[in-house]
């Protein structure tokens, strides 16, 4: 959850690591630390709060060298304290760590009867002083840091400097996402490619369970057991230049405009109009294999779980597989019962959030089949899955997910297609038709865009208020869970999403004049029981805010605000019906002046239990 900025070379690292982390800073933002070993001895600088904190600090006191290690903290063990902020130092050693050592208390006891003094509530400084203890005795600081990590227990992307070693970095994972930058007599180690891409586009991934020691000529890269391992390099295409806010006062609101791009990046050289298909380079399975398919089983977290809750939908239509959708948390929380037969999906924009990789273990264990969807290449997900299909979203810095979701969206539908293609239960006609109105799907986004002004005087109208209420059904219903999630993340006010179908069974009873209700309803089988949902409302003196479709009747006599969507097929109608919701959450949160890009208690990537 924590974001890790590592750099080894003859630059004055303190001014790369601290630009890295602040590209990091959706990771985390409750401290934040930098340790730079000056060639003698190392100096660390720690503050509280956000990174800006630490900036000016070192604006006043800054720190020279050309080997260092950084990090941006969000708190798990420990509350928010410069105390508690990484680096932490013992003796020779200083180290930083993003995950949870889950054997921390028993460590800390044993150190503390050794006669270990601890200067922090964290579980990372526990680290500290074993590979201060080992070093003593180990051949070299790698080996130190390898005995360490054999005693904890637990999730971790650590970065570890010495003062004895002024021209080396010790980096490690398990669980937690880390990637080593390769430059002209540098090397650089990150959570997170945005990081370092001003610097390099040569990477290579970690994989679980290794370790590596970085040096101004390269990485030298083992297994914990010591076994050498060399990894292909890897070039992003991703411009740092796409991390940035172009204008725009938040990162959310850049990306929820960047949307029609990102649909036709995620389109663009996959779907065939003329032949009626979807490209299936990197699916990982044949035709044989998708008319196998007995069950899929979707598992994702967040705003993914909702992408999945539409997908299934899809899924089952078009491709006619019964589809479950399993948040990760509880799959991997019970014995779920798997068949080889089994389609498990993993949805994931990050391709690293630690439930959906260890409900991945257990679809694997029972020898189902994994196709990843994700938005980051080679994350932690796609490479432990037998397939992916990747999103085009690019970089999304706001904590609050938004193009990567219409993205997975979009992957989604395709899925769909292409299954039902190869399963016969879509004619060369019917994909066709599906995949056209899935190209004219970003035209149509920019038109409802379009209504920001609009959607800017309704959200001014209810910033006020603390509840709020979303209702949707079929296809609009995990649209409305998803306007909920996008509200409370950002702005605090108090919101549900519920099927419209079971407002009588319980949330009826809230709705008065005080509570604004978001209705989802574009012009589909369902408008018609959904309009009798909105005259129930009304009669009870809520304030309904419908999203209909253009030239839509059904609703034509209800006095309610309005925010219209074009006409479009059914099928599409969830592309286009969250962008109002996005933007409406985006502009209470700002008017209420909560931090938009870096909401509270939030943060990007959940790598931690």
């Amino acid at each position: 959850m924590c974001g890790i900025v590592c750099y080894v070379g003859s630059q004055n690292c303190s001014r790369i690591v601290i630009d890295g982390l602040s590209r990091l800073e959706y990771r985390g933002y409750d401290s934040a630390g930098i340790a730079v070993h000056s060639g003698t001895e190392i100096h660390i600088s720690r503050q509280e709060g956000k990174l800006a904190g630490l900036e000016e600090k070192l604006r006043l006191s800054p720190l020279s060298g050309s080997t260092g290690i950084g990090h941006t903290r969000w708190a798990t063990h420990g509350r928010p304290s410069e105390n508690n902020a990484h680096p932490h130092r013992v003796g020779k050693i200083a180290v930083i760590h993003n995950g949870i050592f889950e054997n921390h208390l028993e460590l800390r006891a044993s150190l503390e009867k050794e006669g270990c003094v601890f200067s922090s509530e964290t579980d990372t400084e526990i680290l500290a002083h074993l590979v201060s203890q080992a070093i003593v005795s180990a051949p070299s600081l790698k080996e130190a840091v390898r005995q360490s990590l054999g005693k904890v227990q637990g999730s971790y992307a650590v970065a570890v400097l010495s003062e004895d070693n002024p021209d080396e970095l010790i980096v490690a994972k398990n669980a937690s996402p880390l990637v080593i930058g390769i430059g002209e007599g540098e090397m650089f180690a990150a959570s997170d490619v945005p990081a370092i891409l001003k610097y390099t586009r040569k990477v290579m991934f970690m994989e679980d369970g290794e370790l590596a020691r970085l040096t101004r000529e390269g990485a030298e890269i083992e297994t914990m057991a010591g076994e050498a391992v060399t990894k292909p390099q890897k070039e992003i295409t991703w411009s740092h230049i796409q991390a940035e806010k172009e204008g725009y006062k938040h990162f959310m609101l850049k990306e929820i405009y960047q949307q029609p791009t990102v649909i036709e990046d995620t389109l663009r050289g996959r779907v065939s109009i003329e032949g009626s298909g979807v490209a299936t380079e990197l699916m990982g399975f044949d035709d044989a294999t998708a008319r196998r398919i007995r069950r899929i089983v979707l598992l994702a977290c967040g705003t993914s779980y909702h992408a999945s809750m539409v997908g299934k939908y899809w899924l089952e239509k078009l491709a006619q597989v019964p589809t479950e959708v399993e948040l990760a948390s509880e799959y991997r929380a019970r014995e779920p019962l798997v068949d080889p037969n089994d389609l498990v999906i993993p949805v994931s924009q990050s391709g690293e959030t630690l439930d959906t990789m260890e409900a991945i273990k257990i679809a694997k264990a029972g020898a189902a089949r994994i196709l990843a969807i994700s938005n980051v290449v080679d994350s932690a997900i796609p490479r432990s899955s037998d397939g992916t299909l990747y999103t085009h979203a690019g970089p999304e810095i706001g904590v609050a997910s938004t193009k990567c979701f219409t993205a997975q969206l979009a992957a989604l539908y395709m899925l769909a297609v292409h299954l039902g293609r190869r399963r016969n239960t879509l004619t060369k006609d019917q994909a066709r038709e599906l995949l056209e109105n899935l190209m004219r799907v970003p035209k149509l986004m920019n038109e409802v865009l379009k209504k920001n002004d609009e959607i800017k005087k309704i959200a001014h109208s209810i910033a006020h208020l603390k509840d709020a209420l979303f209702l949707g059904r079929n296809l609009s219903y995990p649209i409305a869970l998803e306007g909920a999630l996008k509200l409370k993340e950002i702005s605090y006010v108090h919101a549900e999403g519920y099927a419209a179908g079971e407002m009588k069974h319980g949330p009826i009873a809230l709705i008065d004049e005080n509570m604004p209700v978001v209705v989802v309803m574009p012009n589909d089988e369902s408008l018609k029981r959904i309009v009798g949902n909105v005259q129930e409302v009304m009669a009870r003196g809520g304030k309904v805010i419908g999203v209909v479709s253009e030239n839509e009747q059904e609703s034509a006599g209800i006095e309610m605000e309005r925010i219209v969507i074009p006409a479009c097929p059914p099928e599409v109608s969830p592309l286009l019906s969250v962008l109002p919701l996005q933007l409406l959450a985006y502009h209470v949160a700002d008017f209420k002046g909560t931090d938009v890009d870096q909401p509270r208690n939030l943060a990007k990537t959940v790598t931690v239990e």
